[in-house]
């Protein structure tokens, strides 16, 4: 039977998936039959990995057959439910488009008398509280909405630009690249067109000077950068001799045997921000240089890294965000993995199994590689098991649904900022309670800490900030999420044992 923690942190889990789910699901439905589609194919996507650690949370473990057999079916699952998404879409488009133009017949007139008088008095009170874009400006930028793209109703002025409101009235990432392309052809590069969603959820086009696009890397902010990565290089190595039993400031001169593990671990953090940095190009968008954060527990907690371009929608930001996880963990992953098949009796670390209890992923991957072998108190493991496990705790820490980290903007792109600002108070209030009822362990702490004064802060809106990414980025998301929790959430000892893992 489940002792009480376990029952409380299985319910949770339940709790939290459920939730998940359910808000799913009442998003999805406000979008009628293609809404729900589109839901069931992520549930499908999500149903695998789901089953598979809930079983293995119960005891009940799947051989390589069963999980092939749940894959397989949800590809199949997958790919007839966007046949059947595709189908309902070329109806669902016929209808609209017969719907939108009798909608835009029947506005047509209304709306131009109402711009007339609204624009005009507008324009009146713009020059009275000496709108920041000149005269001559305004009037280009007026000049690119039309009634086949946005249909500006009302201007406000908004810091040195202005706010245009109106009515979408074509597909936001086409209503966006042509719009964009008329400012262009008007003012040239002076000014940026942004296509977002007011606080009213209405689509609204917002007009900022360029000088307002983000700064490149003062050389301050570079030396900077130079400092902290000299700073994690020594925590690495500091951490490296933790690990192979001694103090590398009482004993400088064993630095040399710290290396090895110590540039594997820069080999994950290197590889996650080549990751970024390759998409991002691809992009043409700029990054600024690393800045690594230290760490005396396990060498590094990873780096920030900002962007020194607008991105052009939030598909590149899911994508540039996305990439550098991906690469860190199939790193690690490989490092682990490869670690593991090469252990053997006599191997450099001797682990007590109990450490397998500290990550479900983890655990389930010694459990189908060791086998009978973690029913001893001690295994021996080869170091790239160490390291592959430390990559995955910093890739796992950096997809955090918080702010300016990895899955924070993984969150931001896939739902949007209002969503990307729930999660983040929701991981800052998990952090607390954590740190709280584990006060000897301080990553918790000091991830709050860090995510509170340097990363709480959502990215910038994107250019064409309405434009989600597709349904196969989304699925994406959220299964590096769910790892991210497979990783970070541990074993009970109880559960553990039952299910061989521990003496």
């Amino acid at each position: 039977m489940f002792n009480g923690s376990e029952s409380i942190a299985t319910f949770l889990i339940v709790f939290a998936a459920v939730g998940i789910l359910t808000w799913g699901y009442n998003r999805a439905k406000a979008y009628g039959k293609l809404g729900i589609l589109a839901w069931l194919q992520s549930v499908v996507l999500m149903s695998p990995w789901l089953l598979f650690f809930g079983l293995f949370a119960l005891g009940i473990y799947l051989n390589l057959v069963g999980i092939l057999f749940l894959l397989l079916a949800s590809v199949g699952g997958y790919i007839w439910l966007g046949r059947k998404l595709r189908a309902e879409g070329q109806d669902e488009i016929l209808q609209q488009k017969a719907a939108e133009r009798l909608k835009t017949e029947a506005e047509k007139a209304e709306a131009e008398k109402e711009n007339k008088n609204t624009v005009t008095d507008n324009e009146q009170a713009a020059s009275l509280e000496l709108v920041p874009i000149p005269d001559e400006d305004l009037s280009k930028i007026k000049d690119i909405f039309s009634i086949d793209t946005f249909f500006a109703t009302e201007t406000i002025s908004y810091q040195e630009g202005a706010i245009f409101r109106g009515n979408l009235r074509s597909d936001p990432e086409k209503a966006h690249a042509s719009l964009t392309q008329k400012l262009e052809a008007q003012l040239g590069t002076k000014y940026r067109l942004f296509l977002v969603e007011s606080p009213e959820e209405k689509p609204v086009v917002v007009v900022l000077p360029s000088t307002n696009d983000p700064q490149t890397t003062t050389l301050a902010q570079k030396n900077l950068a130079l400092i902290l990565a000299i700073a994690t290089f020594v925590t690495s190595l500091e951490a490296s001799g933790l690990l192979l039993g001694f103090d590398l400031f009482s004993d400088f001169s064993k630095y040399q045997e710290a290396i090895p593990l110590s540039l594997g671990i820069w080999t994950v953090l290197i590889g996650h921000e080549i990751g970024h940095w390759v998409v991002a190009k691809r992009y043409n968008i700029r990054l600024s240089l690393p800045f690594f954060i230290p760490s005396w527990q396990i060498g590094s907690f990873g780096a920030i890294t900002r962007f020194e371009s607008l991105l052009p929608h939030r598909t590149a930001l899911f994508d540039i965000s996305f990439a550098g996880v991906a690469v860190g963990g199939i790193i690690s992953l490989l490092l682990l993995m490869v670690g593991m098949v090469l252990s053997h009796p006599g191997s450099l670390f001797q682990l007590p199994t109990e450490y397998f209890q500290a990550s479900i992923l983890v655990g389930t991957l010694a459990k189908v590689i060791f086998g009978s072998a973690l029913h001893q108190t001690i295994v021996d493991v080869h170091p790239l098991v160490v390291v592959g496990w430390l990559g995955l705790v910093i890739t796992a820490l950096n997809l955090l649904p918080a702010g300016q980290l990895d899955g924070g903007r993984i969150v931001h792109a896939i739902y949007g900022r209002k969503i990307a600002r729930r999660t983040t108070v929701g991981t800052l209030i998990i952090l607390g309670i954590v740190s709280l009822a584990n006060p000897g362990n301080s990553v918790p702490l000091y991830w709050a800490v860090l995510i509170l004064l340097l990363q709480r802060d959502l990215e910038r809106p994107a250019l064409n900030e309405l434009t989600e990414p597709d349904d196969t980025r989304a699925a994406w998301g959220l299964l590096v999420l769910f790892l991210m929790l497979a990783t970070l959430i541990p074993l009970s000892p109880s559960l553990a044992g039952r299910l061989g893992i521990g003496g």
